[in-house]
């Protein structure tokens, strides 16, 4: 398994979003090593790429790592590295979009879609070799992406407002053509031939920008779930990654063993990602890993989900580790709101959950 993380950077004075990527990223990378930090969209995102790990301590240590290598890198460019999926202060999105012909091929074709697109998430990559199992382990994903969004939403504010969204984000990458729930495939051929017509009709500029919320990578042998919102501790990153490994672990078993996924609308995924968006994990959201969607409670849910992911995360003895994050989300809630908990605690100054949410320096 692997993480990629998105980070705000922030003026360490104003705490407002600023556009020093390049001289961030080129710093990072000396302190992190070339292929671990790259640029983003915006020039005030830098993002973050681990090495394969296969445990959950490698895997805490890698982030760990990489989110303090990339802190020390923008701290000496007077910035902070922020994990929040939205600048709290600021706007992050273009311009300035950053000058490579990828981005502004993006700008000429999407126009003011792009704009506020400095939005940061958290994509974990594990490994599925075989590309047809991959396809039919993305059918019985499909229906759990809303239930993930909203145990880890982190980003209520936006440019100094708070938008009333747990996952302000979500919104903002929804508008891209590509981007949202994947369709139900029928297999490798048919998930090829869908990409290819996005492409064809000028949805997306080329397979990478398939946005799904979960999809065989174009690029790796693996299944990249990307619903998530940059998570705000190196601890939360880690349970939810082993989170995703356990889930694609029972997908691609039940797949192997010729079990149907339920082909759920759509617009019934789409509608329950955005009331995850909006509530995070308080209320009901649509049983989407069913063929009814019946209307649960996220507690309901996250049972659901525990019978399916245990074995799994048992079988690496990391079962208390991610079912403990799981009973302090239920608990307390999700990165939105120990946002708000700070903002509310410093009488609505955003500065303060910028600070908070700062990744420290060793």
């Amino acid at each position: 398994m692997g993480v990629e993380e998105e980070f705000v950077l922030a003026d360490r004075h104003s705490r407002s979003a600023v556009y020093r990527s390049l001289s961030v990223v080129c710093a990072a990378r000396a302190h992190l090593g070339g292929p671990h930090a790259v640029p983003e969209l915006s020039q005030s995102q830098v993002e973050t790429v681990s090495a394969v790990c296969r445990t959950a301590a490698e895997l805490e240590a890698e982030i760990a790592r990489l989110r303090t290598g990339a802190a020390a890198a923008a701290a000496e460019h007077d910035c902070l590295l922020v994990p929040s999926g939205m600048a709290v202060l600021g706007r992050s999105g273009p311009p300035p979009v950053l000058d490579q012909a990828r981005y502004r091929a993006l700008v000429g074709r999407f126009g003011p879609v792009v704009e506020d697109q400095g939005v940061n998430a958290c994509h974990v990559h594990v490994g599925v070799a075989d590309r047809e199992e991959a396809v039919q382990a993305v059918n019985h994903l499909r229906g759990w992406m809303p239930l993930l969004l909203a145990l880890t939403a982190n980003s209520p504010y936006g440019d100094g407002t708070d938008t009333g969204y747990a996952s302000w984000r979500t919104m903002v990458w929804s508008r891209w053509p590509s981007a949202g729930p994947p369709p139900y495939l029928r297999g490798a051929a048919h998930h090829a031939w869908i990409v290819d017509r996005l492409v064809a009709i000028g949805a997306a500029l080329d397979p990478a920008m398939v946005y799904w919320h979960v999809r065989p990578s174009p690029h790796l042998p693996t299944i990249e779930v990307r619903i998530a919102d940059v998570l705000p501790d190196a601890g939360t990153t880690t349970a939810y990654a082993l989170l995703v490994r356990a889930l694609v672990g029972h997908a691609v078993e039940v797949a192997r063993a010729g079990e149907r996924a339920p082909e759920v609308p759509d617009p019934l995924l789409r509608a329950a990602c955005w009331q995850a968006a909006r509530h995070g994990p308080t209320g009901t959201l649509p049983g989407t890993h069913t063929r009814d969607c019946v209307p649960m409670t996220v507690g309901r849910l996250i049972e659901e989900l525990w019978k399916r992911a245990e074995p799994y995360l048992g079988r690496h003895g990391d079962d208390q580790r991610v079912g403990g994050w799981l009973s302090d989300v239920q608990r307390t809630g999700t990165g939105a709101a120990r946002q708000r908990r700070i903002a509310e605690r410093h009488e609505g100054d955003l500065r303060a959950v910028v600070d908070d949410l700062a990744v420290e320096l060793p």
